[in-house]
Order: C-alpha cells, then structure tokens, then sequence
C-alpha cells in the first residue's frame, strides 16, 4: 500500500479519528479497543523500560513527564504517576480528560496540567520535560504531522530528557490503515525514516514481551536529540536499528543465528565443533567481501 495518503485529505483523515472516539466509552475497554486485560502486561514492560534508563548514563531526571494521547490516564495512573513527581496530560477528547481527572484518583494531584488538543496541534514548552510518553496514539497523526510533532517535543525536553515512542509495527514492509478508527500502522523501516527527519537519535528500541498472539509487535523507541546524545555502551538494544546502507549486517545476523544451532544430524561433538568453525571462517570471509562491496558504492 501507499504511504503518500498520508500527508493528503488531512481535514478528512483528522475528523474521522474525532467521531471514531466521540463513540468510545471512557473505560479501559474503551482506550485499548477491547484489549483491556492487556494493561498490566503492557505497563510492566513500559515500567521495565524506564529502570533501565534511570540506571544508565546519563539518565533522565524523574521530576516531570508528558502523557500523550492520554486517554483517560491509565499510562499515567499506573507508570508515570509511579514515577515521575508531576505529570501533564494532553489529549483531544475532552471527555476522556474529565474521567481521567475521576479515574486517576488521589494521583490527580500529581497532574498539574491537562491540554485537550490534537498532538497535531500541540507544542510543549520548552525545556519542561524529563521524559515525554507517546503511546498508541501516533498512528492518527500523518507522516508531516508526526514529523513536526516530534520536533516539537524535542524542544520541550529538559537536559538528558528523552522521548519514549511505543507504537504497533507492521509484520511486513507495507503500511496497514484502519478506516474504521482512522488511523495507520506504520512499518519499521518506516519509523526511522521519519526519524531522521527530526533530528532525534533512536538509540535504544526494545521490543514488549507477553502480548497475545494475533496482536501487532508493539515496540518501544527512546528518542534523544542528537546534539545530546552521548553512546552509552552499558545500555544495550534488544534490537539495533539497521541503516539502509548496511544490508550487509542484516544477513550476516541471520546466518549467525543458523550456525549457532547444531546439525540435528551430527551426533559427535568433535564434527559439531568442526562444522562451527568452518561455517565461521567461510561467514568471515563473505563478511570481508561484503564490507567491500559497501565501501565501494
């Protein structure tokens, strides 16, 4: 499928989306399209995330977040409130910010501001944010929209701030669009492309576990604005973006993964540690061929 409806007939793609949740009930059914019973899983693998982060260098400070598409707050009830001393709440339904302020109980204190507009409309202030959540909400936004949004929300970042994406991904190269709730799915290749267009680093993607089958992969991506970013080598990626210009790598990492598993016809140990080491010597040598080739172009 085409990625250019994209950025044509906005006014179109936008109001759907706001009749689509005007219908929506204000529960937690209603934010995760049915799914509700995913929630805990989901906020465990967020919650995982972020010790991650603050225990790395360089972390992000723990003073104030930014919940995007909040819905009514079950991200910021359950993870950011938990913490985070303050938490902002931006969402276009105005409806749903009103049962947030119910559903977040005493935690609402924690909550200073809540901003009901569109993220295609909305700019943070600047310097204000230790880490700025995003999640499953980015799929209503077009490629232009999501651009400038991104930008926008770099700005809003304090020092070491980072913004955290976590988003469905496609299981193909091809974009998925759902006219029911107007929204997209986008593919992996897809997100860093438009990466690079916001002067944002991805250096970190990790992958959520434990989600039901016949569900889209969800991942998480941590976003740094590049002038800050600093390579932290204590904290690894479950998953390395791969840049276009290295294909190389890719089918390297596949071959590595065939010939770390024995021939099941092998017996011996002795031809099993053999056949390892030929196949590691012949993948060196393609590997050497290859990284030519690339430097070459």
């Amino acid at each position: 499928m085409s990625f250019e409806f994209l950025d044509n007939t906005e006014e179109i793609f936008y109001n759907n989306a706001v009749n689509y949740w005007s219908e929506i009930p204000a529960t937690l059914d209603g934010m995760l399209g049915g799914f509700g019973y995913i929630s805990q899983t989901d906020i465990k693998g967020s919650k995982m995330l972020l010790k991650q982060l603050f225990n790395s260098k360089d972390p992000p400070g723990r003073e104030y977040a930014l919940d995007c598409g909040a819905g009514i707050g079950r991200i910021s009830k359950f993870l950011l409130t938990e913490m985070f001393e303050k938490v902002d709440l931006v969402e276009q339904n105005a409806a749903f910010l009103e049962q947030a302020k119910k559903y977040l109980g005493p935690k609402i204190a924690k909550v200073p501001e809540c901003y009901s507009v569109g993220l295609q409309n909305f700019e943070p202030e600047p310097n204000k944010y230790d880490v700025i959540w995003i999640q499953w909400v980015i799929g209503h936004l077009t490629n232009k929209d999501l651009v400038k949004f991104l930008k926008s929300c770099s700005k809003g970042l304090k020092k070491n701030g980072v913004i955290i994406l976590k988003e469905n991904i496609t299981s193909t190269d091809d974009i998925e669009k759902d006219d029911q709730d107007s929204s997209v799915t986008r593919p992996m290749y897809l997100f860093h492309q438009l990466f690079q267009k916001t002067e944002l680093n991805c250096y970190r993607q990790s992958k959520q576990h434990n989600f039901p089958k016949g569900l889209f992969s969800v991942y998480m991506f941590v976003l740094k604005p590049i002038k800050d970013d600093v390579p932290d080598t204590t904290l690894s990626t479950e998953e390395s973006p791969v840049k276009e210009e290295s294909p190389p790598l890719v089918e390297l990492s596949k071959e590595a993964e065939k010939i770390t598993e024995p021939d099941k016809d092998v017996k011996n140990s002795t031809e099993v540690q053999q056949l390892v080491e030929r196949d590691l010597n012949e993948l060196e040598q393609t590997r050497n061929v290859e990284t030519e080739a690339v430097t070459e172009k």
